[in-house]
């Protein structure tokens, strides 16, 4: 399935496919602040439809996730990294994509805190 997603503002659009059967609640120093509910998918399904100047990239820690955010209205739309096998990976905040029932999808919740 294509989604769409946006920030609020609307300066940030992208597209996103796959198969959304699950979504993540991570509870470390950023994700419990901002709420994120996150969907990881390949970096190859998601494909921006704003220019990628107009994003804006926030790391901390390790510095291994680019958390990407519309520097606009500030909503963190997605971050990009690798998995383990070294596979680019996009992190899909689900609460930016439109016409999905986020109280519809299962969360796995992970102590991101603990690591």
């Amino acid at each position: 399935m294509n989604y769409r997603g946006s920030c609020h503002c609307g300066k940030v659009e992208f597209d996103v496919e796959g198969t959304l059967d699950g979504a993540l609640a991570c509870n470390c120093s950023m994700c419990g602040r901002r709420g994120s509910l996150l969907w990881f998918v390949p970096r190859s399904a998601l494909r921006l439809a704003t220019p990628e100047a107009d994003l804006a990239t926030y790391t901390f820690n390790h510095h291994v996730i680019q958390h990407r955010f519309c520097p606009n209205c500030g909503i963190h739309t997605f971050g990009e990294g690798k998995d383990p096998a070294g596979n680019a990976m996009a992190a899909v905040n689900i609460r930016c994509l439109a016409g999905v029932d986020v109280d519809a999808v299962p969360v796995q919740h992970y102590d991101g805190r603990s690591r």
